[in-house]
């Protein structure tokens, strides 16, 4: 649903239609996996500069988001992305044009923490789903590993299925919330139309008519509109074009990002003796077992030695190229 991000809203009064609220939301699943893509090309080219920013980014980025959105919902009493397409959160106890404070501590726990708390919950299930699949990681996964990846995507679909029946609900006009989310924070979602009503007012008197004070008001009145209105539109297209770029480079060119890798120098002999050996793991020094690559490096090691290392320190043991779980590679050796 990224194409959803370079629409624009529809003025409306009250309720927003189920396309502004879809839009809004596709905007904040565009960002994160953009900003990402960039990291990581930034990391694949200078591992020494940046690595440490692609192995800490959810945290770095969960950290930027929360400022963010608490500026947003102090200032505009809404998100970045239902500000952007002039949407607007109300509370039944508002007493002013300021949001309560409880209310926007609700909203960022459902805005900025749990969507953290869910993508770590979903990347710990594929590790443990990865090492379930193994032999003999399914004979040193603990009980409890065992009862989360059973049960856990049980909860993943209660989840997508909560969110699904609250956004049918919503389009059928049967709900006032499009999300369990929002209903929890206690807020519900309307057009945001006081610029529109000021700037009628302004219209409705002549230009000879208003004094010079008046007249400076209005053109930077409707300088800002236009400044307003061009940023937005350039950071419409520009996430659409970035977005466009992370499918062309994930579909196309995703093999060359091995080999955009500078080549690592080759080990000296004096204290990697053993792991230049054929058949020596260069972590545990011992002969190999359950042979697995690390495609970053090249190098090979054993599963759990370089599955525990990738897995805690998200780097190759020998080049400390940056390196996640997924760029682990099986190797099945048959006899000569």
């Amino acid at each position: 649903m990224a194409e959803g991000a370079h629409l624009t809203s529809a003025v409306g009064h009250g309720r927003p239609s189920i396309f502004e609220v879809l839009a809004q939301e596709s905007l904040i699943s565009t960002v994160r996996p953009a900003v990402k893509h960039a990291v990581r090309v930034a990391a694949e080219n200078r591992p020494e500069k940046f690595g440490w920013l692609l192995r800490y980014y959810d945290e770095v980025y969960t950290t930027l988001d929360f400022l963010l959105e608490q500026y947003y919902l102090r200032k505009y009493c809404a998100t970045f992305a239902e500000n952007f397409y002039s949407l607007k959160r109300v509370s039944p106890s508002q007493k002013s044009s300021r949001l309560p404070r409880g209310v926007i501590w609700k909203s960022l726990l459902c805005v900025v923490i749990l969507p953290y708390v869910k993508q770590k919950l979903d990347e710990k299930f594929e590790n443990l789903r990865h090492l379930y699949n193994t032999y003999a990681g399914n004979q040193e996964m603990s009980k409890l590993s065992r009862t989360f990846v059973a049960v856990y995507p049980y909860v993943h679909t209660i989840w997508e299925g909560a969110i699904l029946s609250y956004q049918t609900a919503y389009m059928f006009g049967k709900c006032d919330w499009h999300s369990p989310f929002l209903q929890l924070t206690g807020v519900t979602l309307c057009n945001d139309l006081e610029d529109g009503e000021e700037g009628q007012r302004s219209r409705s008197l002549p230009w000879q008519q208003l004094s010079l004070q008046g007249k400076m008001m209005f053109i930077m009145k409707k300088m800002l509109n236009f400044t307003a209105v061009s940023v937005s539109t350039g950071l419409s297209v520009g996430l659409f074009f970035i977005q466009f770029l992370d499918w062309w480079y994930s579909s196309e060119t995703s093999h060359k990002s091995l080999t955009s890798l500078p080549v690592p120098d080759p080990p000296q002999r004096d204290d990697t003796t053993e792991a230049a050996q054929f058949n020596v793991c260069p972590i545990c020094h011992r002969t190999r077992s359950n042979d697995t690559a690390l495609s970053v490096s090249g190098y090979v090691f054993c599963y759990p030695c370089i599955y525990d290392y990738v897995k805690e320190y998200k780097k190759c043991p020998v080049t400390r190229f940056p390196a996640q779980t997924e760029h682990l590679i099986k190797l099945y050796i048959t006899g000569s």
